[in-house]
């Protein structure tokens, strides 16, 4: 069997996050390759599409200003992880977004040209 020597180049790694406490415990992980590879860091964070669900019982405008306050302190938190746990890190990019959580990952994964995912698992108990 003839050997192959591949050179693996990551250059850019998404790191989806749900901002519960799981995910800091795995940005430590994160870090410690990107530092290897000298990667950049792309930190996602998907807010549910509330008009989805509540447009049928609950009026537009007040959807629209509650999706605006969800996305607001999505950010507010991602800020506060960034403080907290990527000071000395200066390779990352951070972006919130609406919608479903797979279907965003899979955006930025193509838009991005993302070379690795590393997800952990959600922050509730149970599978």
């Amino acid at each position: 069997m003839k050997e192959v020597n591949a050179i693996i180049e990551i250059k850019k790694i998404l790191f989806p996050l749900d901002l519960t406490d799981n995910s800091s415990k795995i940005l430590p992980y994160v870090l410690s390759i990107s530092e290897k590879y000298n990667s950049i860091i792309y930190l996602l964070h998907v807010v549910q599409d509330l008009n989805r669900w509540g447009k049928l019982y609950i009026p537009h405008p007040f959807m629209d200003t509650f999706q605006k306050e969800a996305n607001e302190a999505a950010m507010n938190a991602m800020n506060n992880v960034c403080k907290n746990q990527l000071q000395d890190c200066p390779n990352f990019n951070k972006k919130v977004v609406s919608g479903d959580p797979a279907i965003e990952i899979l955006k930025t994964i193509d838009s991005e040209g993302i070379d690795l995912v590393i997800m952990g698992t959600h922050g509730r108990k149970g599978l």
